[in-house]
């Protein structure tokens, strides 16, 4: 199943002139078990294999324990695998140290969650420059640049807000707004429209669409929603640890 899924995404990635497009990531038979060498050892995820390349929108979906997290979190460089190969960007994921890891991490990966993970009581514009301080950035140039991400947004008018003088939808803005900050190869969307109302959630998608196709971003939508998935070019599904289907979005 994964060769014959690996091959469609070949062909279904072809550009102009069938020139294939450039691969942004791509998974070689990735394992998870815990509990490794314990008598309750459980496998999680069972030698999956996949490609995304550099500007697709893609989504992964499958109900609750089919793996779907499980994989977010290795493609995120937040849990390795128990086996397999990965490669980010032309990176050997497999082969770098923690501390490696970890600026591989907030250089090449920007986090949209659910529950938006900001920082209590620091205002949005901090909020968005902590990773660019993380990085190293100057404090001048950081600032610069997270007023401008608050701008795209369309957060510029609440930036010396803290989180909790921020409705949901506003949280969710600025959380994009932070993944944005250090010009992330992939941006990784966990659930992010799961605690909104479907008036706010159809916002944050129109963000993420803006921001494919303005900015040409690789975009990882986890979610459980089918309506969601529809929204993208290719759709990963997931059962009980392994990719079971792929499609690409209709088009007229």
């Amino acid at each position: 199943m994964s060769n014959m899924l690996n091959h469609a995404a070949d062909t279904a990635n072809d550009g102009a002139g069938g020139t294939n497009r450039e691969i942004m990531l791509e998974l070689k038979n990735i394992r998870k078990s815990f509990y490794v060498n314990q008598p309750n050892e459980l496998e999680v995820l069972h030698g999956l294999d996949l490609k995304v390349y550099k500007g697709e929108f893609i989504s992964i979906v499958g109900a609750s324990g089919s793996g779907k997290t499980t994989l977010m979190n290795i493609i995120g460089i937040l849990d390795r695998p128990t086996d397999g190969c990965y490669h980010l960007d032309g990176l050997d994921v497999e082969k770098a140290k923690d501390k490696e890891l970890s600026k591989i991490r907030n250089k090449k990966i920007g986090f949209v969650f659910q529950t938006y993970n900001l920082v209590a009581r620091t205002s949005a514009l901090k909020n968005v420059e902590l990773p660019m301080l993380y990085g190293g950035m100057a404090k001048k140039e950081r600032n610069r640049r997270a007023k401008e991400l608050l701008s795209l947004v369309e957060m510029e008018d609440r930036m010396s807000h803290n989180p909790d003088e921020l409705s949901g939808g506003q949280k969710q803005r600025v959380a994009i707004a932070r993944a944005m900050a250090n010009d992330p190869s992939i941006i990784l969307a966990d659930e992010p429209t799961g605690a909104l109302d479907s008036k706010t959630g159809r916002m944050i998608m129109d963000i993420f669409h803006k921001l494919h196709k303005e900015q040409n971003k690789t975009i990882i939508l986890i979610t459980h929603s089918e309506e969601l998935a529809a929204e993208t070019e290719r759709i990963i599904t997931m059962k009980d640890g392994e990719i079971t289907g792929e499609r690409r979005k209709e088009t007229c």
